[in-house]
C-alpha cells in the first residue's frame, strides 16, 4: 500500500498512482543515445508529422504521459541552448495538446522553458538536474506544476566517468530528500513532487542493480517513484545487446522497478511495456486487497 494518496493531479488530468502507469519517450534531438534525430529532418528541424505519428501511436498503446524533450542528457551530451531547446520543445507540446487527450510531461531543466510550459497545457516537469539549475527552482514553483525530481551525481558531461558513493541507497535516498525540502521551502507542495533515482546518471551497473533491487526502501520517502531504465548501458551490459535491441531486457527491468514500488516508467517501447506494466497492476490491486 502506498503511503502517499493514490490520485496525483498533472494539471487539468488526474492519474491513479496506487497503480503503475507508462510515460511514453518523445525525445526531439539529434544526439540522444538510442532514438536521436529519428523525429528530426536532415537540417535539424522537428517533423512535426512524425511526432505526432508517434505520439498518436503511443497513446493508443496504452500510454498515459508524454514525456518531451529537447535536450540530449547521455553521457557526453552537447549543452544546447534555450532558444534551440524552446524550438524544439513548443511546437510538439502545442501539437499534441491540440491533436491528444494525453499528460505532457517536458524533460527539461531551463527555467525560461519550465515558465513556457504553465501557459502550453503540460501537466509535468520533469528534471534530470532535480531543480538545481540557477532560477529553476523558483520557475517551477511559479509554474504551480508538479515536478519530477531526479538523482544524477555529477553532470551529463561527467557522469560516468568515475561514479563513487559510501552506499548507493542511502546517498539517493538523502539526496532526493533534501531536494524534496528545498521544493517544499520554495512554495512546492509535497503532494506535486514525483521522485526519480536516475537509473544510469553517475552509476555504474552494479550501482543500478543494487538501486533495482532495493528500489522499495526509497518509499520510505512517501512519494510516487518514476523509473526510467529504457534501452540503458546497464540492460546493454547484461544482455549484450545494441539500443535498438534492448526492449526485453527493459521491460524485464520495468517490471522489477514496478513490483518493488515504481509507478511511472518511462520508455521508449509503450506497446510491449504496457503489457507487461498490467500483469504487475493486476498482482498488486490482489496484493493490496489482501492486506
Amino acid at each position: 500500500m502506498s503511503a502517499f494518496p493514490s490520485l496525483f493531479h498533472f494539471g487539468d488530468k488526474t492519474l491513479d498512482l496506487g497503480i503503475a502507469h507508462v510515460m511514453g519517450i518523445l525525445n526531439v534531438t539529434p544526439d540522444s543515445f538510442s532514438d536521436g534525430g529519428e523525429l528530426m529532418s536532415s537540417s535539424g528541424h522537428v517533423e512535426l508529422a512524425k511526432v505526432l505519428q508517434r505520439a498518436e501511436a503511443m497513446v493508443k498503446a496504452g500510454a498515459t504521459i508524454l514525456d518531451i524533450g529537447g535536450e540530449s542528457t547521455r553521457p557526453g551530451a552537447a549543452p544546447v541552448t534555450t532558444d534551440q531547446e524552446i524550438n524544439r520543445v513548443m511546437p510538439v507540446v502545442e501539437a499534441v495538446r491540440q491533436n491528444l487527450d494525453v499528460i505532457i510531461s517536458v524533460d527539461t531543466s531551463n527555467p525560461a522553458l519550465m515558465q513556457l510550459c504553465a501557459s502550453a497545457g503540460v501537466g509535468l516537469i520533469n528534471d534530470v538536474r532535480a531543480l538545481e539549475r540557477e532560477g529553476a527552482l523558483a520557475a517551477a514553483a511559479a509554474t504551480s506544476l508538479p515536478v519530477c525530481l531526479m538523482h544524477m551525481q555529477g553532470t551529463p558531461q561527467t557522469m560516468q566517468d568515475n561514479p563513487v558513493y559510501e552506499e548507493v541507497v542511502r546517498d539517493v535516498t538523502t539526496y532526493l530528500s533534501g531536494r524534496v525540502e528545498a521544493c517544499v521551502a520554495a512554495g512546492i507542495a509535497r503532494d506535486r513532487i514525483i521522485l526519480d533515482p536516475g537509473f544510469g546518471f553517475g552509476k555504474t551497473l552494479g550501482h543500478n542493480l543494487e538501486l533495482l533491487g532495493r528500489l522499495a526502501e526509497l518509499q520510505q520517502l512517501e512519494l510516487p517513484l518514476l523509473v526510467g531504465m529504457s534501452r540503458k548501458k546497464m540492460i546493454g551490459m547484461i544482455t549484450g545487446r545494441r539500443e535498438k535491441d534492448r526492449m526485453q531486457g527493459s521491460v524485464a527491468a520495468a517490471v522489477i522497478g514496478v513490483m518493488n514500488g515504481g509507478r511511472i516508467v518511462r520508455t521508449h517501447d509503450v506497446c510491449e511495456t504496457v503489457d507487461a506494466i498490467k500483469v504487475c497492476n493486476e498482482v498488486l490491486k490482489r496484493l493490496t486487497a489482501s492486506h
